[in-house]
C-alpha cells in the first residue's frame, strides 16, 4: 500500500473526473498531517531509539540477504537450516509452493527495490548487474502466473523504477538504459499466454518457456484459479504498459478485472474464492479477506490510485460495504458464503488477512483497522508470531508461520495514519521475536511450529521484499530515505511503482462499466481525503480507548457472541443450535435437534452411519441454516483432528556456539521413556553412538556416557535402541531415519512405539529426527566437534549472556491455502458407529516408513488427534461460564491420567473420536457436492 501525495489538503473535494494527483489525494490519507496528531497514549520514542532500531533492521537485512547471496545465490531462494540454495528439481516436491520458483533468482530480483529503500546504494547497483548478466527467463519450468507476476514482474519494475530514479539523481545507475524493463517486457509477453481463455481470466500456470497446452508444457489443463490469482495483476501490467507504451497488458488485465466484477454474487455483492476459468461458475463460494481473494480487493483500491480510473474506486467501495455488512465482525473477519452472507462458512481466520487492516488505512476507515490489527497482535503476543490460521477462540488451527509480512504493513500504515508511538512499540516486539526465535546462523528460518519453536526449512524471497522494508519505514525519518516514497504506489510484493505513471500512455479506455452491472450511489462513496482532524476530533487517546478492551482478548476474555448466532432466540429463552463438537449419535435429544434441522441418520450395512442433510425437510428456515452449519462443523472438525496432533511435535534445539539455540528441529515423541511435557527438559553434548544402528551392546560406552546419543533407525525396535544407549550411560537419544532426504516437511510426523513389552524401565527421553533435520546435527558435528542440545517439548529462550556475545551490535550499519471445503444443501457425511469397538481406533503405518521396516511405528492418526476429552472444552459455550481454561485442562489432565495411567492410544475416550475416525473416504466426495447451493 501507498500513501500518494494531492495538491489539495485534508478534507477537499475531488471532483470525479480530475487530475491524477487530486485523484490520487482522494484515495490516500494525508498520512504527512496526520503523524502529528497522535502526541499522547503510549510514551513518545526518542529519535536515538528509532535510529537504534533502524540500524537493527538494517543489520537483519544483511545477514538474510548476505547469506542467500554467499550460500544460495543463484538458487531462487536460501535454504537456512542446511545453508545452501533451493534449486526446484533438486529439493523434494513441496506441492503448490514451488509454484513461485522458476530458476530466475527469486530473491536477488524481489529485493531489487529493497536494497534502494534501505539506502544500500551500491548493492543495489552489484545487483542490477548480476540479473542482468545471469538470469534468464526462457527456464522450462512451470511457474505460477500471480507469483511470478507480483515477484518478478513487480520487482523487475520496482527495480527499474529507482533505477531510473538514481540515474536522473546523477551519482548512481549512470550506466543504465532501462536494461530491467525490457526483462520485464519479455517476462510480460511469456506470461500472456496465459490469457487464453473464453473468460479472459488467465491459467493458474504457465511453462516460462513452451506456454500453455503444448505437449511439453505440462500445464494448461487446469480449470479454476483463485480470485486473487486473476485479479491481482492490473497495477504491475499497467505499469509494464504504461512504461512501454505496448497497451496490451494493462488491456488483458482489465478485462479479468471486469469478468470477476461481472460475475460477484449480486445480492451480497461478494466474490468467492475459487472460479472456474472458462465458464465463470464459482468453485468456492465461501467469501473472506484473506487467502484467495486477499489482493483483490487490494489492487481494485491502488488501481484507483495509480491509474485513476473512478470505476475501480466504485467496484472497491462496493465490495467494502459488503464486506463491512458480512464478513466484519469486530474485531474479527469471518468467511461467510456468497450466497448466505449471514451464514459463516468457517470458525477459523488465515493469517493473510492482517494485511486488510493496512488497506483499511488507504480507505481511511481507522477504527475498524485499529480493532483488528489490535485483535492479531494480541495472538502474536501469545505466540510470538501469527500462526497460519487461528480460530475464533484464538486458539491455533495451522501451526506453522513462514515470517509473512503483512502484519508488519499494517503495523507501518497505522503508525503512518495516527503517528500513534503505539505502533513503534509493536514493530519494535516484531524485531525482537524475529532475532529470539526465527534468526539461525545461515538466515532466517520460517516457523514450522509456533507452539514448540521448531523451525522449517526456507526463507521466502517475500521476506525480503516486504519485511525489512516495512520495518524500516516505520522506524525512519524522512531524511533517512534518499527519495520521497510519497511518490509510489507498493504493489503487494511492496514493490515501488511510481504515481506519475498515471499521465503516461493512456491509449487505455476509461469507460465506466461499473454501472453497467449495478446502480450506485455516489453518496456513499468517498471524494475527499479523510480529515485526521474531524476523524479523531479532540482526543489524542482515541485509538487507545479503542485498543484497551482486546488487550485481554485472547488469553483473559470469553469468547462468547464471536460467532453470529441468533442472540435474540437465546435472550427469549430458546436454546442454542446444537454444535457438532458436543454431537453423540446415541443421544435421543440430539438425534431429535438434527431431524428439526433436516438432517437423518441412515445406519449402513458395515457399521457406519450416514447423516444426510436436506434443507427442505428442515421446520424452517432458520433449522435448516443451523443444519448446514452443523454439517460444516462436522467437516471441519474432522479436518482439523486430522491437521492436529493428539501430541504436538518435540524439540530439539542446538544451544552450543554458534547456534545459541537459533536452529530448533522438530522431532517426533516416544510412546516409551522420560515424557518431556511433564518433566525438565534434558540437555546435553551428543556422540555417535557404536555400533550406529544401536542393536547390540554398544562398543563405546564412554563416549556417550552422560551425553544424548545418536543413533540409526532400522534393524531393530526403537526400544531396543532405548535400553541399548541407556545401558551405556547415555542420558537421552535421538533416533536418526535411515531414509535418505526424509524430512519432516514432507513426511508425517509419528510416535515411536515400544516393543510390545514393558517399558517401563526405559527412562531416558527418546526422540526421532528425519534424515535432512538429522544431518543438521551430523554436519555440526563434523564443523564444531562439540554440539550441545536441548531435547524438550518446546523451544526454550535462549541464555541471555549467550545472546549477547554473539548477536552483533544493532548500532553498526546493517499462498495455496486450501481453506476447507463448504457444502450445501444437500449433504451427506459417513460416521462410524459408536457402537462399533472394531472402529474405534485408526492406527496406520506412516508413508515414509519402509514396508519392511522392523520399527514399530505408531502413526499418529485422525482417531488419535482428539483423545483427550477436555480438548473440545476449550472454545467456551455460548451459555457457558468464563473459566480457566489452562487450569481446566491441566485439572482434568491429571485426573485422567491418576484414574487411568495405563490408557492406550488406540482406546475410544470420547464419542466423536469413534464418531469421526472413519471419515478420511468420505471428506472428498462431500467436498464434491460443494457446487449445489442452498
Amino acid at each position: 500500500m501507498s500513501e500518494a501525495r494531492g495538491g489539495r489538503g485534508c478534507g477537499s473535494s475531488v471532483p470525479q473526473r480530475a487530475p491524477w494527483s487530486l485523484v490520487a489525494a482522494a484515495a490516500a490519507l494525508c498520512l504527512v498531517a496526520a503523524t502529528s496528531v497522535w502526541t499522547a497514549g503510549a510514551a513518545p520514542m526518542s529519535r536515538e531509539e528509532r535510529q537504534k532500531l533502524g540500524n537493527q533492521v538494517l543489520e537483519m537485512f544483511d545477514h538474510a540477504y548476505g547469506n542467500y547471496m554467499e550460500h544460495a545465490y543463484p538458487a531462487d531462494e536460501l535454504m537456512p537450516l542446511t545453508c545452501r540454495g533451493r534449486v526446484r528439481g533438486q529439493e523434494p516436491s513441496r506441492g503448490d509452493v514451488d509454484d513461485a520458483l522458476g530458476k530466475f533468482s527469486l530473491t536477488l530480483i524481489d529485493s531489487l527495490d529493497t536494497l534502494v529503500v534501505l539506502n544500500k546504494t551500491k548493492e543495489f547497483e552489484d545487483a542490477v548487474r548480476k540479473v542482468l548478466r545471469d538470469v534468464n527467463l526462457d527456464n522450462d519450468v512451470v511457474v505460477s502466473v500471480f507469483e511470478t507476476n507480483i515477484r518478478v514482474l513487480g520487482g523487475l519494475l520496482g527495480g527499474h523504477s529507482l533505477a531510473i530514479m538514481l540515474k536522473e539523481k546523477g551519482e548512481y545507475m549512470q550506466w543504465y538504459n532501462d536494461e530491467l524493463l525490457q526483462m520485464a517486457k519479455q517476462l510480460g509477453y511469456k506470461l500472456l499466454p496465459a490469457f487464453n481463455t473464453t473468460s479472459g481470466l488467465p491459467y493458474p500456470r504457465i511453462n516460462l518457456k513452451f506456454g500453455i497446452r503444448k505437449p511439453e508444457a505440462r500445464t494448461g489443463t487446469e480449470t479454476d484459479t483463485c480470485t486473487a490469482c486473476a485479479g491481482t495483476l492490473i497495477l504491475e501490467f499497467a505499469a509494464l504498459s504504461r512504461f512501454t507504451g505496448a497497451t496490451i497488458f494493462e488491456e488483458y488485465a482489465r478485462k479479468a478485472l471486469d469478468f470477476l466484477w461481472e460475475k460477484r454474487q449480486r445480492s451480497s455483492n461478494l466474490v468467492g474464492v475459487t472460479i472456474n476459468i472458462h465458464t465463470g461458475d464459482w468453485v468456492r463460494k465461501d467469501s473472506g479477506v484473506g487467502a484467495g481473494i486477499d489482493s483483490y480487493y487490494e489492487y481494485l483500491l491502488k488501481a484507483y490510485v495509480l491509474l485513476g480510473d473512478d470505476s475501480f474506486l466504485e467496484r472497491f467501495n462496493t465490495h467494502y460495504d459488503a464486506i463491512m455488512r458480512y464478513i466484519s465482525q469486530p474485531p474479527l473477519l469471518l468467511d461467510v458464503h456468497i450466497h448466505k452472507p449471514m451464514l459463516n462458512a468457517r470458525t477459523w481466520m488465515d493469517a493473510l488477512l492482517a494485511f486488510f487492516p493496512g488497506l483499511q488505512v488507504l480507505k481511511g476507515d481507522i477504527r475498524p483497522a485499529i480493532e483488528t490489527h489490535e485483535m492479531l497482535y494480541q495472538v502474536i503476543k501469545k505466540h510470538n508470531f501469527l500462526p497460519e490460521a487461528f480460530t475464533t477462540d484464538f486458539r491455533v488451527h495451522w501451526a506453522q508461520h513462514p515470517l509473512r509480512p503483512e502484519f508488519a504493513e499494517s503495523t507501518y500504515f497505522l503508525y503512518k495514519a495516527t503517528g500513534d508511538p503505539y505502533y513503534l512499540e509493536v514493530g519494535k516486539t516484531l524485531i525482537e521475536n524475529l532475532n529470539k526465535y526465527a534468526r539461525v546462523p545461515c538466515g532466517f528460518a520460517a516457523m514450522k511450529d509456533v507452539r514448540t519453536g521448531s523451525h522449517e526449512d526456507r526463507m521466502d524471497s517475500f521476506f525480503l521484499a516486504e519485511m525489512f522494508k516495512y520495518l524500516y519505514l516505520l522506524f525512519a525519518d524522512k531524511e533517512d530515505i534518499i527519495f520521497d516514497i510519497e511518490d509510489y504506489i507498493f504493489t503487494t510484493e511492496a514493490h515501488l511503482l511510481p504515481l506519475w505513471l498515471s499521465t503516461t500512455n493512456q491509449s487505455i479506455s476509461k469507460k465506466n462499466t461499473t454501472s453497467e452491472y449495478t446502480e450506485l450511489d455516489d453518496s456513499n462513496f468517498d471524494w475527499t481525503c479523510p480529515n485526521t482532524q474531524i476523524l479523531f476530533p479532540n482526543d489524542p487517546l482515541y485509538a487507545q480507548s479503542i485498543r484497551e478492551p482486546l488487550k485481554n482478548v485472547v488469553d483473559k476474555s470469553c469468547p462468547r457472541g464471536i460467532i453470529r448466532v441468533r442472540e435474540e432466540s437465546f435472550r427469549s429463552g430458546a436454546k442454542p443450535p446444537l454444535r457438532a463438537r458436543d454431537f453423540m449419535a446415541t443421544n435421543p435429544e440430539h438425534l431429535e435437534i438434527l431431524k428439526k434441522m433436516g438432517v437423518s441418520l441412515i445406519h449402513l450395512k458395515d457399521g457406519r452411519v450416514q447423516l444426510v442433510q436436506h434443507a427442505i425437510q428442515a421446520a424452517s428456515s432458520i433449522d435448516a441454516e443451523d443444519g448446514l452449519r452443523f454439517m460444516q462443523e462436522m467437516i471441519e472438525l474432522s479436518s482439523q483432528q486430522q491437521k492436529e496432533q493428539q501430541l504436538p511435535p518435540r524439540a530439539v534445539q542446538i544451544v552450543s556456539h554458534p547456534f545459541f539455540g537459533r536452529v530448533v528441529l522438530t522431532a517426533g515423541p516416544a510412546q516409551f521413556g522420560l515424557d518431556l511435557s511433564k518433566h525438565k527438559e534434558t540437555r546435553g553434548f551428543v556422540a555417535s553412538s557404536k555400533p550406529y544402528n544401536g542393536c547390540s551392546e554398544l562398543t563405546n560406552p564412554e563416549a556417550v556416557m552422560g551425553k544424548i546419543a545418536l543413533i540409526q533407525r532400522g534393524q531393530c525396535m526403537f526400544a531396543e535402541k532405548a535400553r541399548n544407549i541407556q545401558n551405556a550411560g547415555a542420558i537421552g537419544g535421538i533416533v536418526i531415519d535411515d531414509n535418505e532426504g526424509s524430512s519432516s516437511d514432507t513426511a508425517p510426523l509419528f510416535q515411536m512405539a515400544g516393543d510390545g513389552k514393558d517399558t517401563d524401565d526405559i527412562k531416558i527421553p527418546m526422540l526421532f529426527l528425519f534424515s535432512k533435520e538429522g544431518s543438521i546435527i551430523l554436519d555440526a558435528i563434523r564443523e564444531y566437534e562439540e554440539v550441545e542440545v536441548l531435547l524438550s517439548d518446546k523451544a526454550k529462550d535462549r541464555d541471555p549472556e549467550m545472546e549477547n556475545e554473539e548477536q552483533p551490535s544493532s548500532e553498526n550499519d546493517s499462498q495455496n491455502q486450501s481453506a476447507e471445503q463448504i457444502t450445501s444443501s444437500s449433504q451427506e457425511v459417513d460416521l462410524v458407529d459408536q457402537e462399533s469397538p472394531e472402529e474405534s481406533s485408526l492406527n496406520s503405518q506412516p508413508e515414509s516408513s519402509s514396508p519392511t521396516d522392523t520399527d514399530n511405528a505408531a502413526s499418529v492418526s485422525a482417531s488419535e488427534q482428539n483423545s483427550n476429552p477436555v480438548e473440545n472444552h476449550e472454545t467456551t459455550s455460548l451459555d457457558g461460564e468464563c473459566t480457566d481454561l489452562d487450569n481446566q485442562l491441566q485439572e482434568q489432565s491429571e485426573t485422567e491420567e491418576d484414574s487411568n495411567p495405563n490408557v492406550s492410544w488406540g482406546k475410544k475416550v470420547q464419542p466423536i473420536d469413534s464418531i469421526l475416525a472413519d471419515w478420511n473416504e468420505d471428506i472428498e466426495a462431500f467436498e464434491m457436492m460443494e457446487k449445489d447451493e442452498l
